[in-house]
């Protein structure tokens, strides 16, 4: 059996790496399956590079779309082309999409339209807003899709709700643990901890990327100045990249919100994978608009706060450490507050988190090969 694993952006390739290890596992005792890892973007992706794929033990993708393109629509046409060419040149029979990109949704639609078995990874997500290009993806892929693997018993019953058969839908567990538990005896603790002589547990993560939190300069200040203040002078690290970071910078700079506090925003570059994940599992506290990092916080039970008003795993907020307060720069007070002062709920781990995800993918495919 030969599997093409799709990735379009660098968080899929924390997800496809267990899977990748199980493949070849599976090899080794003899088992007839065989795998192609293809990218959508470029060899020279500024967000993957070599360090990534060092961190996660797995190889650099065997083939690149090429696509690099920040209109959706422009990736979407330019995949379904590039990805048509290569199945047309590259036996296959089953494709693995993961998440819920534009190249995501590109790549489902050419597998089906290419009578391929359509297995997509982290299926049943939703934040139930239709405006949401990501939202559009999702359900389309998941219509599409031959296997569904959730991460939950909540995305199993929204697939079953929306009308997938049941023998399509596979609850496989969370596959993000699959890499934490893997690598945790790898991590490598981040130089800012040493040279600002910051012990563990004494520190603050932040995390922000969600254009339109970023765009609204002006609640935006209002939740630094919240944030900064409730920390109490605790020290706020924040590894940012791009846009995210000059506009935070910029903001702190013209509101002297650092002036105000002895701990702040510590800025560092962007951190490989190994020194991130030291990061948040050994913070007192993290305050993202991430799901990954709140699903990860929740396995590390580490007081998560997200800057959003929904989650697509609502198991991270109903049993984990995560808490909503949108864009509130009151509510985000408050919890920062309780973060400082221990007053936070203990997480529970929830089903099938056990880091075996991978391992049960593949063997689905073989039984159902």
């Amino acid at each position: 059996m030969k599997v093409c694993i799709v990735a379009g952006a660098r968080p899929n390739f924390v997800k496809v790496a267990p899977i990748i290890r199980a493949i070849e596992k599976a090899q080794t005792q003899g088992r007839n399956i065989d795998y192609t890892l293809v990218y959508a973007g470029t060899p020279t992706d500024p967000t993957i590079e070599d360090s990534l794929f060092d961190n996660l033990q797995m190889p650099r993708p065997n083939v690149y779309l090429n696509v690099d393109s920040n209109s959706l629509n422009e990736i979407t046409g330019r995949v379904i082309g590039e990805f048509e060419r290569y199945l047309n040149e590259n036996k296959t029979d089953t494709v693995i999409v993961v998440d819920d990109l534009a190249s995501t949704m590109a790549a489902a639609i050419v597998a089906k339209k290419h009578g391929l078995r359509l297995a997509h990874l982290v299926a049943g997500t939703r934040s139930f807003d239709m405006n949401m290009p990501k939202e559009v993806n999702r359900m389309v892929i998941d219509g599409l899709s031959d296997l569904l693997f959730t991460a939950g018993v909540g995305a199993n019953s929204i697939v079953s709700r929306e009308g997938a058969q049941r023998s399509k839908v596979y609850m496989v567990g969370n596959i993000l643990i699959d890499s934490l538990r893997y690598n945790m005896h790898r991590f490598q603790r981040p130089k800012i901890l040493e040279q600002n002589k910051i012990a563990d547990r004494e520190y603050l993560v932040f995390t922000i990327n969600r254009k339109a939190l970023i765009a609204d300069r002006e609640n935006l200040t209002n939740m630094l100045k919240a944030m900064t203040k409730a920390a109490n002078d605790t020290p706020i690290i924040a590894p940012l990249r791009g846009t995210a970071a000059e506009t935070i910078k910029e903001l702190i700079s013209a509101n002297g919100i650092n002036e105000e506090n002895r701990g702040g925003i510590l800025f560092t570059k962007p951190l490989p994978y190994l020194e991130f994940s030291y990061l948040t599992t050994h913070a007192k506290g993290i305050i993202t608009d991430s799901g990954n990092v709140a699903e990860e916080a929740t396995f590390n039970n580490v007081p998560c706060i997200t800057l959003n008003s929904y989650t697509e795993h609502i198991e991270t907020v109903r049993k984990g450490t995560n808490l909503l307060v949108g864009e509130d720069p009151q509510k985000l007070s408050q919890a920062v507050s309780q973060v400082i002062d221990n007053q936070w709920k203990q997480s529970q781990l929830p089903d099938r988190w056990d880091g075996r995800s991978a391992e049960r993918i593949v063997q689905i495919l073989l039984d159902r090969n």
